[in-house]
């Protein structure tokens, strides 16, 4: 499909500098076939039914933005995606200044080899330590990686709690599953007392999806894969759930994009513990997800293209011109919407 079709013009003063207080007086715009109603993201509850199950991703950010030193020259490193316990996919600037074998001291006790250079300014970087102690010594040395369209990236402490979902427990993701971040406990509780059921999941979300869509033909983008679990008790909950008549409900795209990865032509969840590219445009037939909540997306934007996928190129169209004349708030940050199937009951 031609990526134009997935363009619109944003004013800059609807992009979100910062989350509101409390986290669920966010607004939503529930997106259904009848129409659009605005709401608030504490109404979510009167939208769901008695037997559904809210599917949400528990993958935790680390601060995986380091600033390093290959002799002299300065080097910034965001990973992306971790291949070992030991060593990461990154996107690395000025690129051009590394080859396999340097070494990146990020601090006198903390360093990296270059094990590989790829294209595109990615790198595989093989650190001096593995598993917890890398955490901690990310945690030490590095910096939350916030989208280069929120203060041109630049993370503060306020960011190290503002970033991270109340879902939040496996460490790996490098951006935040960002429709989670509208959560509170009296609004989970809420969703308990109308009947339904939650479950978790973990798609560490990598730094790709900052990466614009540069072809102009959806089926020459590459999509970069990012690392999921869904365990067998998940695979068991959502099963029921359906099978019981209940919709599946998934909290943000990173949700939906591994519930469906892991989603059999027969319509069954199983355990799923790898990668996926899965990269979802329209005319893709959604074998699970019933509804989703997620926030706005990036004009030409693999996620503005999944949700048009989801709802439908021209209801999409409409709910965002929507949302922009009425100052709901863009991107990570910003407001959330509610969007129903196209083709669900």
């Amino acid at each position: 499909m031609d990526v134009n079709l997935f363009d619109f013009e944003l004013p800059r003063d609807l992009i979100a500098e910062r989350p509101v207080v409390p986290r669920d007086s966010a607004r939503l715009l529930h997106v259904m076939a009848a129409g659009l109603d605005d709401a608030r993201v504490r109404d979510l509850p009167r939208f769901l039914r008695p037997g559904d199950i809210l599917v949400s991703n528990d993958t935790r950010v680390i601060p995986a933005r380091l600033f390093g030193k290959r002799g002299e020259a300065g080097i910034e490193l965001t990973l992306h995606e971790r291949t070992s316990l030991d060593s990461w996919k990154a996107f690395a600037r000025p690129a051009k200044k590394l080859r396999p074998g340097d070494v990146v001291r990020f601090a006198d006790d903390f360093s990296a080899e270059v094990a590989e250079k790829g294209e595109a300014g990615e790198v595989i970087l093989r650190f001096d330590r593995g598993g917890d102690a890398l955490m901690l010594a990310l945690d030490a040395y590095g910096k939350l990686p916030l989208p280069p369209y929120i203060r041109k990236g630049e993370a503060d402490e306020r960011d190290r709690d503002d970033y991270q979902t109340l879902f939040a427990r496996e460490k790996g993701a490098v951006a935040a599953p960002t429709a989670g971040l509208h959560f509170t406990p009296d609004l989970l509780a809420a969703i308990a007392a109308v009947g339904v059921t939650r479950a978790t999941l973990t798609l560490h979300v990598g730094a790709g999806t900052f990466l614009p869509v540069k072809v102009d033909d959806t089926r020459d983008h590459r999509m970069h894969s990012e690392r999921g679990v869904v365990t067998a008790q998940t695979a068991d909950l959502v099963n029921r759930a359906k099978a019981a008549g209940g919709r599946v409900v998934a909290v943000g795209t990173t949700s939906l994009r591994l519930l469906e990865s892991a989603t059999g032509e027969d319509g069954l969840l199983r355990p799923f513990d790898g990668a996926t590219d899965i990269f979802i445009t329209p005319g893709y037939r959604f074998k699970l997800v019933d509804v989703l909540m997620t926030n706005f997306h990036l004009p030409k934007s693999t996620l503005f293209m999944l949700v048009s996928a989801f709802t439908g190129l021209e209801r999409m169209q409409a709910a965002y011109a929507h949302a922009m004349g009425a100052g709901y708030r863009f991107y990570s940050y910003g407001d959330a919407c509610l969007l129903e199937r196209k083709d669900a009951s």
